[in-house]
């Protein structure tokens, strides 16, 4: 399981200086994302994902399964690395499904432990902190993500929207 929080904030400054000393640098990227919906069930009301990630490491295909709390972002990740992006997204759209929307952001990865905490910046929406524990004792790996968010001074609610959301919904608002 991927047990994750989310925390918009307006700078990386304080909160990277944090990292640098709490924990380990891994690297900086840029990831594009393509999102899908399933010809036989909408993404948007069943609380899924499906995407295709291509970035300096690679080209991951990633089904990400529906929220199981209100605190965190914690959901089944299944991922499985492909070696064509075309090819890929061709045989999803032949099997019917159909691309939604690119999520590009700029992202420096750190490792805290077990944990990976992820600075990223979308260019419409701003910049986040995600903090993430890949396991499947859900309730230690919340506590500890919660841990380390606060000492990185990250405060208030997390944020359980993914980035397609908040996207799809800042889209929407353009006029």
């Amino acid at each position: 399981m991927e047990v994750e929080v989310k925390f918009k904030i307006e700078d990386f400054g304080e909160i990277e200086k944090r990292l640098v000393k709490a924990g380990e640098f891994v690297t900086e990227k840029v990831e594009e994302d393509l999102y899908f919906n399933s010809p036989w069930r909408d993404f948007r009301e069943s609380d899924e994902a499906l995407r295709i990630r291509k970035d300096s490491e690679g080209i991951t295909l990633t089904y990400k399964g529906k929220k199981i709390d209100t605190e965190t972002k914690t959901r089944e990740e299944i991922k499985l690395r492909i070696e064509s992006f075309k090819r890929c997204r061709k045989i999803l759209e032949k099997l019917g499904f159909t691309p939604v929307r690119w999520v590009r952001k700029r992202r420096k990865i750190y490792r805290i432990d077990e944990a990976i905490v992820c600075l990223d910046e979308l260019e419409s929406i701003g910049k986040f902190v995600e903090v993430e524990i890949e396991s499947d004792d859900i309730g230690n790996a919340k506590k500890k993500i919660f841990e380390i968010a606060r000492s990185l001074g990250l405060k208030g609610e997390s944020i359980r929207k993914s980035y397609l959301e908040m996207l799809m919904e800042s889209d929407s608002q353009i006029t």
